[in-house]
């Protein structure tokens, strides 16, 4: 029946131990490194979906997933940042979801680390001194670890040495442990060891460091045999030294940069840093850094300067006192030229009239630096222009060091250098364009010399395609690669003041306009409705530009229903007044407008009893039984369960169908059925249904179909293939372990294990090296006896029920089976297996068939076993574990057998006779159905 759901969370994992509901929470601990495998198990009908989340954080170990919608949720190689709080949530539909957590603490403890801090001409009383040295030892860990010291093999406690203090500073939260020397005595030189521990638990062994104390003990002290700073030239190579000059113990050398990470080209050797050929992105602060733990560390740093010439630019400002823009003869003009120069106190000017040198004079007054402007400038004013000043002049940008190719800018003075205009072409504004399409914005520059243009937004503060603010354009022109609807708006052109005149910027502004093709709703729909009813389709407008020209047609296939054009409506509706199968079919809106067509889709059928999925069919619920009838087989299917996901209101007939898989066109069906279903139907309701007999047992297709008064609906179909043999073999290679539980009676479960995917770090010297085949990909069931696991604890494994047809009513058969399984038993620390079978109608009763204790070797036995069970049954193997964690016992490959077991292949311990009552006639039912899905809706 529907059920709303249940969760349960268990771990099958590398657990070191689980705590119990502790109120609404269980707490998992595991080790770092190991891996987090949690199951999650649910019940409901219909079927849960199910969803693993973490607070605050990531519930897969692939970060961009933030949810993990599978049973089982595993983590490798676990980290300790991904401990934390896990929820499995299941829902179905029925009632509010089921939610249970648990929290992941995940153990470790890194290595410890021992830093020395002495405090000398510490002042007591104003006349007596002292020598005081602080050993710290400080370890990262969960849980919070213990500190313990030693001073060579002596164990030092609190209170155990005069001249000796331990303690944890309050403000660390017990995080570190001081050793304390007060005025240090000879027999204080020694050999210092902390232990850090977290009392072994998840097995994790305690970390020791050492650290010698001596009268030569002292922090480290380093010197750079490099200059401060290094000015050098694009692709040279540079050679940093590091050496240390004083440090006991002996300091370790590091070189950082303060910009971040060393260039990838950096070679490294000791405390040599070279790199081969250097470039300017290469340039800053590099540090040396000397530690050995004692004191602060050494550091010593240098300055790389890489030299540099770049963006050379000009701009002429006409004479500042009067309001014209022009230059006119008679008045004054000043020439600019700016570059940025690696170092600035390296740069150098020069200046050139037609290619002449040019020095300053009265009349042109020539200045290297203007403390008004940005470092890099040199101005050249020319007083009282004659009409002899016209020409070109050149300024030229070099490095004193040389190595650096010069800059050289061209400025020409003349009778036709004017200040510059904008304008934007009346084609250019508005600018229409589709959405996708490249565009170029377009504002025409006039004037001598042209200066740079910059575009930005004029209507919102928004960057620029390109992500600035503003985009420089040496010709006017802004390209835009793929617009978008966003895109849309007013553009500003305008000049700025290089290479170009120094003046009011002018400025013009350029419409674009991004057409895009209607947005609708919906954009599919599925209306079913009865024949002789009606039917109305609305499609509405989101969003669309160009509005104004906006028309719709309706459709149906390929036939025009209707068209028009929009008013003052954002929607359209189609009406079919009565259905009839004519009328059925994919009606299509299309909205249209000059940039494109949106479309509604509306998918009209009379199968309107359900929307898809229809019908969920359990083929787990059916159960064959055969009988002997001349040289023929009569199968039986005796029930048949399905739920219905959206019922009608009207009561559906069933039209029940099986056929040969693959029936060609125009074949006959060999059987149907027509199921009626009385009373009301809820939502997710199972519904069973016992079936009449069918023959011929092969493989076929079962197809159940919803029939109202509207016609049929969608169909459900499965494919099953049988197999008749009077045998049961199951290896565990599948996914469902040949339909094995674990018992919810015991203490912990069996696992399926392989060798090629077990992990790393199982345990030695105790279970099977492969399956029982010898293949290291082959599967088998074993139970893990690590921790948390306790001695005496059991772990049950349960067979699915096999059925057992009825006794003959003229005699017995005396019909006996051949239960055999492997086992696998090695390991010092073996506890039992014992195996029982259970009958139905006595659940509280198991009847002993087998059992074995100890090290059985490191190689897999077989055990045969007769039964003659008189009704249905289970077999239940038990695992109890043995007294430490080499104690993993494994099974393989078990089978039933018609027949009984040959007397020469039995073992002559360990077996023992298995009947239970009088002999009875056994028919296993066939055990194993494979069932492949056709997703297809009829």
């Amino acid at each position: 029946l529907a059920a709303p759901p249940t969760v349960r969370i268990v771990h099958s994992g590398l657990a070191c131990n689980i705590e119990e509901e502790r109120y609404s929470e269980r707490v998992y601990t595991i080790r770092e490194g190991e891996t987090l495998e949690l199951t999650c198990l649910v019940t409901g009908h219909p079927r849960p979906q199910i969803r693993w989340t973490k607070t605050a954080g990531s519930a897969s170990d692939r970060f961009q997933d933030s949810s993990v919608f599978n049973e089982t949720l595993r983590i490798s190689n676990i980290q300790r940042h991904q401990g934390g709080r896990y929820y499995c949530k299941a829902e179905n539909g029925l009632g509010s979801p089921a939610i249970k957590s648990i929290r992941v603490d995940v153990y470790y403890l890194d290595d410890p680390i021992v830093t020395v801090h002495q405090s000398i001409g510490e002042a007591k009383e104003q006349f007596y001194y002292e020598k005081t040295v602080f050993l710290r030892c400080v370890a990262n860990s969960n849980p919070p670890v213990r500190y313990s010291w030693r001073r060579g093999q002596e164990v030092l406690l609190q209170g155990s040495d005069k001249g000796v203090e331990i303690y944890e500073p309050f403000f660390t939260q017990g995080e570190t442990k001081i050793l304390k020397l007060k005025n240090l005595r000879p027999q204080d030189y020694a050999n210092y060891s902390c232990i850090a521990s977290v009392r072994n638990v998840c097995s994790i062994p305690d970390k020791m460091v050492s650290f010698r104390l001596s009268n030569k003990t002292a922090s480290p002290s380093i010197k750079l045999l490099v200059d401060d700073p290094i000015v050098v030239n694009p692709g040279e190579a540079i050679t940093l030294v590091c050496v240390t000059t004083g440090g006991e113990p002996a300091p370790s050398l590091t070189w950082v940069r303060s910009a971040g990470v060393l260039p990838d080209k950096t070679v490294l050797n000791g405390g040599t840093l070279t790199i081969p050929a250097i470039a300017s992105e290469d340039s800053g602060t590099y540090s040396c850094i000397a530690n050995n733990n004692v004191g602060n560390p050494a550091k010593k740093s240098t300055n790389i300067i890489v030299r540099a010439l770049k963006k050379g630019r000009f701009w002429i400002t006409p004479d500042p006192y009067h309001k014209d823009d022009n230059i006119q003869i008679g008045r004054e003009v000043k020439i600019s030229c700016q570059v940025e120069a690696i170092p600035s106190e390296e740069l150098a000017f020069s200046w050139f009239k037609n290619g002449r040198p040019l020095r300053s004079s009265e009349r042109m007054v020539i200045t290297q630096t203007d403390p008004d402007v940005s470092p890099g400038t040199t101005n050249l004013d020319i007083i009282d222009l004659k009409f002899t000043d016209f020409g070109t002049y050149t300024c030229v940008a070099s490095l004193k060091g040389g190595g650096i190719s010069d800059i050289s800018i061209d400025v020409n003075i003349s009778s036709s250098t004017v200040p510059p205009n904008l304008t934007v072409p009346q084609e250019k504004s508005p600018l229409v364009t589709r959405e996708g399409d490249t565009i170029e914005l377009q504002c025409q520059v006039t004037g001598k010399p042209k200066p740079i243009i910059l575009w930005s937004r004029a209507d919102k503060e928004v960057p620029m395609p390109d992500g600035a603010l503003q985009t420089e354009s040496y010709d006017g022109i802004l390209r835009i690669v793929n617009v978008s609807r966003e895109m849309t708006g007013t553009y500003r052109c305008q000049t700025s003041q290089y290479n170009g005149f120094n003046v009011k910027p002018r400025e013009a502004l350029v419409q674009l306009i991004v057409q895009y093709p209607p947005a609708v709703e919906p954009a599919f729909l599925e209306l079913r409705q009865g024949q002789g009813r009606g039917v109305t389709m609305s499609c509405r407008v989101l969003r669309a530009y160009p509005t104004r020209v906006l028309s719709y047609e309706w459709r149906l296939g390929g036939r025009l229903l209707r068209a028009g054009q929009f008013d003052l409506q954002d929607s359209t509706e189609f009406t079919v007044s009565s259905l009839s199968r004519d009328s059925y079919g994919l009606y299509n809106c299309n909205v249209i407008n000059e940039a494109g067509a949106g479309r509604c889709s509306f998918l009209v059928t009379g199968n309107s009893f359900f929307p898809v999925p229809q019908l969920v069919l359990f083929l787990g619920k059916i159960w064959f039984s055969r009988k002997k009838s001349g040289s023929a087989f009569t199968w039986k299917l005796f029930s048949l369960s399905w739920t219905y996901l959206n019922p009608w209101k009207s009561k559906p007939r069933n039209l029940l169908t099986f056929e040969p898989f693959g029936l060609q066109a125009g074949q006959q069906r060999w059987w149907e059925q027509e199921i009626t279903v009385n009373g009301n139907i809820q939502k997710g309701e199972l519904i069973t249904y016992n079936l009449t007999e069918l023959i011929k047992p092969e493989a076929y297709e079962v197809r159940l179909t919803p029939i109202t008064r509207f016609g049929e609906g969608d169909s459900t179909i499965r494919v099953i293939k049988y197999s008749g043999e009077r045998e049961f073999h199951c290896g565990f290679e599948d996914g469902n372990i040949c339909l094995f539980t674990q018992d919810d009676t015991d203490n912990f479960d069996w696992t399926k294990q392989s060798t090629a995917t077990r992990d790393t770090k199982y345990t030695p010297n105790t279970g099977p090296n492969a399956d029982r085949t010898g293949s290291k990909e082959g599967f088998y069931m074993y139970i893990e006896t690590s921790r948390p696991r306790l001695e005496g604890e059991k772990a049950r494994l349960v067979s699915p029920v096999f059925s057992v047809a009825p006794k003959n009513p003229y005699g017995a058969t005396n019909t006996a089976y051949c239960f055999s399984f492997y086992y696998h038993m090695y390991g010092q620390h073996i506890g039992s297996l014992n195996v029982y079978l259970r009958l139905k109608g006595q659940t509280a009763i198991e009847n002993p068939l087998w059992s074995s204790s100890g090290n059985k070797g490191q190689h897999w036995n077989q055990a045969r076993v007769n039964i003659n069970p008189p009704t249905s049954f289970q077999l239940i193997f038990e695992g109890i574990r043995g007294p430490g964690i080499e104690g993993d016992i494994a099974i393989d490959d078990v089978s039933i057998v018609e027949g009984e077991c040959m007397k020469s292949d039995q073992p002559a311990n360990n077996l023992r006779s298995g009947a239970v009552g009088p002999l009875a006639h056994i028919r296993l039912l066939p055990l194993l159905i494979l069932m492949s899905v056709l997703s297809h809706q009829r």
